[in-house]
């Protein structure tokens, strides 16, 4: 095994690193609250809304990510130009690149599997709860804010915590539109060094510690929410 490329790559490795968060952050951040507003939508919305909301999410999870990731950066971004006046913006700069399409995509792709998630756990919250917070008077926003909604993340929150860690697994896809994450960072020290492995390795075990790190988070969460007897 060889690891003396690592001191050359080093900030690399850390840039490709941040970037791989970032997009992880973002998607997960951004695609909690869709996710939050669909699930809503399919479980108390009106019927159009609820068609709507079903349809979004069943054509996002019945699709490839990858796919639907090409299809917003090879289609709607080569139609970018396009647009008068958007070269010559503050936000070309940013819709340009390839990492806007990633965070885009796996933002939509991530709100719709969750979506699913909590509409399951709304539907889970007990009844009785619901009728409790109404004979006190609280309006539906009081009592989707400080019942409906609380009760439900904390039913859904173990099935969160491994769609975040499937959502970190899902980021290496990004660089396939050209955003340098670790996986780019790794594929471009095979081209240079010609190691398959060393790069591969590094990459893991990043991925690993990150993954316990979420799941031990997830998991002290959990152990602040009192059990129900």
């Amino acid at each position: 095994m060889n690891f003396s490329w690592v001191s050359s790559y080093w900030p690399l490795i850390a840039a490709g690193a941040v970037q791989t968060v970032l997009l992880l952050v973002i998607s997960v951040g951004v695609g909690f609250i869709l996710a939050i507003g669909l699930a809503l939508a399919q479980v108390s919305g009106p019927r159009w809304l609820k068609w709507l909301a079903r349809c979004y999410c069943t054509c996002l999870r019945g699709t490839p990510l990858l796919i639907q990731l090409w299809l917003l950066y090879y289609g709607i971004g080569s139609l970018l130009p396009m647009i008068p006046g958007l070269r010559a913006s503050f936000l070309w700069p940013i819709v340009r690149e390839g990492f806007f399409f990633a965070a885009l995509s796996f933002t939509l792709n991530y709100a719709a599997y969750e979506a699913e998630v909590l509409r399951g756990a709304l539907l889970a919250v007990p009844k009785g709860e619901l009728e409790a917070g109404r004979s006190f008077g609280m309006t539906s926003w009081t009592l989707l804010r400080r019942i409906w909604l609380r009760r439900a993340i904390r039913i859904a929150l173990p099935t969160i915590a491994g769609e975040v860690v499937l959502q970190l697994k899902a980021t290496p896809l990004a660089f396939t539109v050209t955003v340098m994450d670790l996986y780019a960072v790794a594929y471009k020290v095979r081209q240079d060094t010609l190691l398959v492995y060393e790069p591969l390795m590094i990459v893991t075990v990043f991925y690993i510690l990150l993954t316990l790190l979420i799941t031990r988070t997830f998991r002290l969460v959990e152990a602040q929410i009192p059990v129900r007897s």
